[in-house]
């Protein structure tokens, strides 16, 4: 609850903070620096996609000096998309996909020519070592658990559109019978083992790992205790045994640090989503196509 908190409060005040910054009519004539007074709408700050952007986007696009990333959180970029869409204003947001902003607005990557943010990733599971030996049932679905980028982002709809997440879980596995069935092929239930998952607050990961807690609840028979964390700890509980595995790595570039810096103590179980997209996101209605078009 108090990870919940922080994150509504650092939505309304970055809110604020853009509706102060963004009070005065915007001059259409001006560059789009200039209308945006520079600055992009970012997540949080131990976020891959934050420090890709800030430590290798701005200064290789010469943007370094100029414009400023600002760190908030998942939330607070999606209420400033949501503010900035209704009123057709420029925003420029750290974005990626699966998300339901997509569905809900017409957005678009700005082309990155040098090719920086790298192509399609995938999001990996990570399990603690020795899960197999302590809790092979769930080492065996999280093993075989795979999906769509459109099965999650039916889930993240849902959510968004004000089901909650344990809701919308279960109509998601209610609905996907088949699917399901494939994931817990061969895993037996237990009687009420607990089980830990770390994750962060990113619209994605909150959707799968709600999911993949009520699979390992209601299938499985596990007590399961989700742990909203940021990047670095989600990685760090897994690594170091506190925890027992998350569904929410993007590899291989946006958590390439954290994967190199646990090597060795944890196992990769694989990708159960491919074809996911990161970049900077704009409005359909923007007239912008490229990151190199920051500079003028």
């Amino acid at each position: 609850m108090f990870k919940k908190i922080l994150g509504v409060t650092s939505a309304v005040a970055l809110t604020i903070g853009l509706t102060a910054c963004g009070s005065e009519k915007v001059d259409e004539n001006a560059s789009i620096g200039e209308q945006l007074d520079y600055k992009i709408v970012g997540i949080d700050p131990g976020a891959g996609l934050m420090k890709l952007t800030i430590d290798k986007v701005l200064p290789e696009y010469g943007l370094e000096g100029d414009w400023e990333v600002i760190e908030g959180s998942g939330a607070a970029m999606s209420a400033a998309l949501a503010k900035a869409y209704k009123k057709e204003e420029p925003i420029i947001v750290t974005g990626w996909t699966p998300h339901w902003k997509f569905a809900k607005f017409d957005l678009k990557y700005l082309e990155d020519p040098k090719g920086i943010y790298g192509g399609a990733e995938d999001v990996n599971t990570i399990v603690r070592k020795d899960l197999k030996a302590d809790h092979p049932s769930a080492h065996t679905f999280l093993d075989q658990f795979e999906w769509t980028p459109e099965n999650l982002q039916s889930v993240m709809v849902m959510i968004e559109d004000g089901t909650s997440e344990e809701e919308a879980a279960e109509k998601f596995v209610n609905d996907n019978e088949e699917l399901v069935n494939k994931w817990i092929e061969g895993a037996e239930k237990v009687d009420g083992d607990e089980f830990k998952m770390t994750y962060v607050a990113w619209s994605d990961v909150i959707a799968s790992s709600n999911v993949v807690k009520y699979v390992l609840e209601n299938k499985l028979g596990y007590d399961v205790e989700l742990i909203q964390v940021d990047a670095a700890p989600m990685w760090a509980g897994v690594a170091d045994g506190s925890a027992d595995a998350m569904v929410g790595a993007w590899l291989p570039t946006t958590h390439a640090d954290y994967y190199a810096e646990y090597e060795g103590d944890f196992e990769d179980l694989g990708a159960n989503l491919s074809g996911t997209k990161i970049g900077l996101v704009v409005p359909a209605y923007m007239d912008i196509d490229s990151i190199e078009d920051l500079k003028e």
